[in-house]
């Protein structure tokens, strides 16, 4: 007679006790589900930092940025170097009326009468009245005096009424007495210069045949 215990209907085979151990034997040693695993391949969620644009992706790798060469060995750019040559000094021009007047233009105008053949050239600069007829009543202004001690009789005056080489300049001649003519100096020029100033008055002295052989 059958066991009882091996079937349980006619026709069925009880299950063995492998088959009953082995959904919890492959159950231990899969891997669990609550932890995520690594994988190179990228996911909808988690673009290739690699691949990815940076500007799209934060977790892009940004590309490495080279330091320049200047930067790391400590030496000025060769721009700077070049602006810094460019850089002029401050033209005599520029300085304060008086102190030009005195430091540049003076020592400028007696060498280069000098040149014209006049040894005692006489110069003073003073702020005083127009020596002009006429002139009585207008205020003091800057001039430029020069005389030769020798003949004694030859005398012209450089006028600077605003106290500035730019501004209006006027100029006055005389051999022995009062002068009656006010003449405008240098007007047509756009910008007055230490040379233009020596040149003019040179020029204007040799026109009036005080220098050379005149």
């Amino acid at each position: 007679m059958a066991d009882p215990t091996n079937h349980n209907q006619a026709g069925e085979v009880a299950p063995s006790t492998v088959d009953k151990q082995a959904p919890s034997v492959a159950e231990e040693h899969a891997p669990s589900t609550d932890s995520p695993e690594a994988t190179d391949l990228p996911t909808a969620n988690a673009p290739d930092p690699k691949a990815a644009n940076p500007e799209d992706n934060p977790n892009a790798a940004s590309p490495k940025r080279e330091k320049p060469a200047a930067a790391a060995t400590g030496e000025k750019p060769a721009g700077a170097a070049k602006a810094a040559k460019k850089e002029k000094a401050p033209a005599v021009e520029d300085k304060p009326f008086v102190e030009f007047i005195e430091q540049d233009y003076l020592p400028a105008l007696q060498k280069a009468i000098a040149q014209q053949g006049v040894k005692d050239l006489q110069v003073s600069f003073a702020k005083q009245k127009v020596p002009i007829t006429g002139f009585e009543s207008a205020e003091e202004c800057w001039q430029i005096i020069g005389s030769w001690k020798e003949i004694g009789l030859r005398q012209f005056n450089l006028y600077f009424p605003e106290e500035d080489i730019q501004g209006k300049k006027g100029f006055s001649c005389n051999e022995g007495k009062k002068p009656s003519t006010l003449e405008s100096f240098l007007i047509d020029e756009r910008k007055t210069t230490l040379d233009l100033l020596v040149f003019g008055l040179v020029q204007r002295l040799d026109g009036q045949k005080w220098l050379g052989i005149n």
